[in-house]
């Protein structure tokens, strides 16, 4: 019995439709009993169906009933009101603040002492029940000065105090040892002659221990005492 594919393709070639190769690769295929491809047979059948009048070929699609697919109903799982609840605890709130700056602090401390050394100094002479101006025995003092300690080491605060009879400014003087100048200033008079400053033990000059001199000058005379200094 003959191939019916292999009678289409014999009458595509005679009558010169399609591609030679093809249909002559299908109908060597159909001679040898060889496996055909879908597509080589789709391919014959269209050109069969355009060219040679063929009818188009129907296939009856088997009929698939369709079923209904009930969607499973999911109950939700009801718990229990204690286990619905959730405590809520409160976490404080912790505030942090920025530290401040270590050395400003350092600088309003240090000068809050200057303030504080200045104002015990000044208190003392006018709580120590001495007359400025003029000794114990009612000898009038023209000039004198003094150190709040007899002795300081490196670094140390030194108080200096003293009176003048005179108006304007004295002149003060640190010499060390060997008489070299380590420190010098000029401070203002006060209404009553008084005068008070502050100096730090401790700089050029001061490498050495020994006996230190201070000295103050109201433009008339001189006046000097001394202190230890332990460098």
């Amino acid at each position: 019995m003959t191939d019916p594919l292999l009678d289409d393709v014999k009458a595509l070639l005679d009558k010169d439709f399609g591609d030679d190769r093809i249909l002559k690769q299908i109908c060597r295929a159909c001679e040898n009993n060889e496996v055909i491809s879908n597509y080589e047979r789709n391919y014959v059948r269209k050109l069969a169906e355009k060219h040679l009048g063929k009818k188009p070929e129907f296939t009856q699609t088997p009929h698939v009933e369709e079923k209904h697919i009930v969607a499973d109903v999911v109950m939700p799982e009801i718990k229990p009101a204690q286990q619905i609840q959730s405590l809520q605890t409160e976490v404080p709130r912790i505030s942090y603040s920025k530290p401040k700056n270590k050395k400003i602090v350092f600088g309003i401390g240090s000068f809050a002492l200057v303030i504080i050394v200045a104002a015990a100094i000044a208190f003392t002479g006018i709580t120590d029940g001495t007359n400025f101006g003029t000794s114990t025995n009612n000898t009038l003092i023209s000039l004198s000065i003094q150190t709040d300690l007899e002795s300081y080491n490196k670094k140390d605060l030194i108080s200096i105090s003293g009176v003048s009879d005179t108006t304007g400014n004295v002149n003060l003087t640190i010499e060390n040892q060997n008489n070299e100048l380590v420190w010098a200033e000029q401070v203002s008079l006060k209404s009553d002659g008084r005068f008070s400053t502050l100096a730090i033990a401790g700089g050029q000059g001061w490498e050495n221990s020994g006996t230190y001199t201070i000295k103050v000058n109201n433009g008339k005379e001189t006046r000097s005492d001394t202190f230890s200094f332990t460098s």
